[in-house]
């Protein structure tokens, strides 16, 4: 089936693919925007990974100010390129992102970010408390680390429950929308500033 140039551009503003995935993707579906999408976002997630090596040095940087005032959020989100960058979708992630940090006040990006000071006194802090539970010595190493586990999805930006959907950690909902967009997609730097902290 031959597919017009309108339904291409329509989908590819909706996913941000590629133009040719887009083609193929519709002629699959015989014309179904919606099922062209979903087909899109299935093949993205499995090679979503694989373009987690890719450069990303396009972006957007995404802000939100509380309605009282009193906490701002700039977050950089980076992608591969500037036509991506302009994509309404991956700037409306940008936001999100923003807002989610403005909520959950994550101390870091990821593990590797986190001051390893910090790391280690949580660390202390658990095995003692394990300890003085009186948990045997040879599980409370196992105890201590899944109990790291937790305060990593505390600290951590991208081990995060997400905001405004708990079910997925703010990683996944990357994930995601790199099998969407089509392109890598990283969280540069953020900064978050609230009156009194």
């Amino acid at each position: 089936m031959a597919v017009s140039m309108e339904l291409v551009k329509q989908l590819r503003a909706m996913t941000g693919a590629g133009m040719m995935d887009v083609k193929n993707t519709l002629e699959e579906t015989g014309g179904d925007v919606d099922a062209a999408a979903a087909l899109l976002r299935e093949r993205g997630i499995a090679k979503a990974d694989k373009k987690a090596d890719r450069e990303a040095s396009e972006g957007f940087v995404g802000s939100y100010v509380h309605h009282n005032g009193k906490i701002a959020v700039i977050v950089e989100l980076n992608c591969e390129t500037d036509f991506v960058a302009r994509n309404e979708n991956f700037q409306e992630l940008a936001k999100n992102i923003a807002i989610h940090v403005a909520m959950a006040n994550p101390a870091s990006l990821s593990r590797d970010d986190l001051d390893p000071a910090l790391v280690e006194a949580e660390r202390k802090a658990l095995r003692d408390e394990a300890l003085a539970e009186g948990k045997p010595e040879n599980i409370v190493d196992k105890m201590v680390e899944g109990r790291l586990g937790k305060f990593f999805a505390e600290q951590c930006l991208l081990e995060q429950p997400y905001v405004k959907d708990d079910k997925k950690t703010v990683e996944e909902l990357l994930k995601e929308s790199i099998a969407t967009i089509g392109e890598n997609i990283q969280i540069g730097t953020f900064h978050r500033i609230a009156i009194g902290e």
